[in-house]
């Protein structure tokens, strides 16, 4: 465990997990990955212990990912609203739980488990036991989260993360990303889906692999083969190549190239963020969770990075 010295962290307690040549470090607030090395080597753009998560880096998006418009929706006949997070949008963002300090319930020296109940409140009148597992092993990093509805009521549930993927050394116009999803959401200047493109043949289909040489990308994909899917980063020089993997509970992924990051992150690494369900779901209800009164959602993810041959 490691406090980032006098005074503590800004982030609170910093859990430090090791194994299989990987180390993580995992945050009490927010419950989120801090950082992310294989064999010493940078695998996450993540930040110190002394800063406040910038962009979202690393970040647990509960109970919804992405935004909602104007922070409305119905569920169930009636309607609630939740604070605007992202006030310059007239959105709420990313969820309840960033910020919030989560507990440990499991620590061992290449695992942690964090809890966190989120209380009913005024926009989200439900009470929800969320519980994240962190583990490093020689598959590298894997997640997995659970949801538990506490409350008499069902309740509308999504969940996402936020981790920023680099190959140290490589720009990332020079990075191939790959990605098997068929199509993408068109958004309006609030970053709010008005319907949806086909990616096939196009600039933004990366089923085969495509450079980001001139790419900006703050974009939902989705429509995934069944099964589970994965997001790959890779070096065609290096040979180096960092993926996030993603089991079948997670139907979206959005890919942010970090172009509107301030510097010295502008454009640093590449945000691939597993998501359940598409920006504004709680609006459009697709591929929304609903959790029944005592019923648990599960979900896992993961990490995995490889060193240029001969390294």
């Amino acid at each position: 465990m490691d406090d980032g010295g006098v005074g503590g962290a800004v982030s609170g307690t910093q859990w430090v997990l090791q194994g299989g040549g990987y180390r993580a470090v995992v945050v009490e607030v927010g419950g989120g990955l801090r950082n992310l090395c294989q064999g010493g080597r940078e695998v996450v753009d993540g930040y110190g212990p002394q800063e406040i998560a910038p962009g979202g880096a690393g970040q647990v998006l509960a109970p919804w990912p992405n935004r909602i418009r104007d922070g409305r929706f119905s569920f169930a006949g009636r309607s609630y609203q939740l604070a605007l997070s992202e006030p310059a949008q007239h959105n709420a963002i990313h969820g309840l739980v960033r910020w919030a300090p989560w507990r440990p319930v499991a620590v061992a020296p290449d695992t942690v488990t964090l809890e966190y109940v989120l209380p009913a409140q005024v926009g989200y009148p439900w009470t929800l036991r969320l519980a994240t597992t962190w583990a490093v092993g020689p598959d590298g990093l894997r997640v997995r989260h659970t949801a538990t509805n506490r409350s008499g009521q069902p309740c509308p549930f999504g969940l996402g993360v936020h981790p920023y993927l680099m190959l140290p050394g490589t720009e990332v116009a020079d990075l191939t990303l790959t990605l098997g999803a068929r199509n993408r959401l068109l958004l309006d200047a609030r970053m709010l889906p008005i319907g949806a493109a086909r990616v096939a043949g196009g600039e933004f289909d990366f089923t085969a692999g495509r450079r980001l040489a001139g790419t900006e990308l703050d974009t939902a994909f989705g429509d995934l083969p069944p099964g589970g899917t994965t997001a790959r980063l890779a070096d065609q020089g290096t040979g180096a190549a960092v993926e996030v993997w993603a089991d079948e509970a997670f139907r979206w992924w959005q890919v942010f190239t970090g172009h509107t990051l301030p510097r010295p992150r502008t454009r640093r690494s590449v945000a691939l963020e597993p998501m359940t369900c598409p920006p504004d779901a709680f609006h459009s209800g697709r591929d929304l969770v609903t959790l029944a009164p005592g019923g648990t959602w599960s979900g896992a993810w993961g990490v995995r990075a490889f060193p240029p041959p001969g390294q």
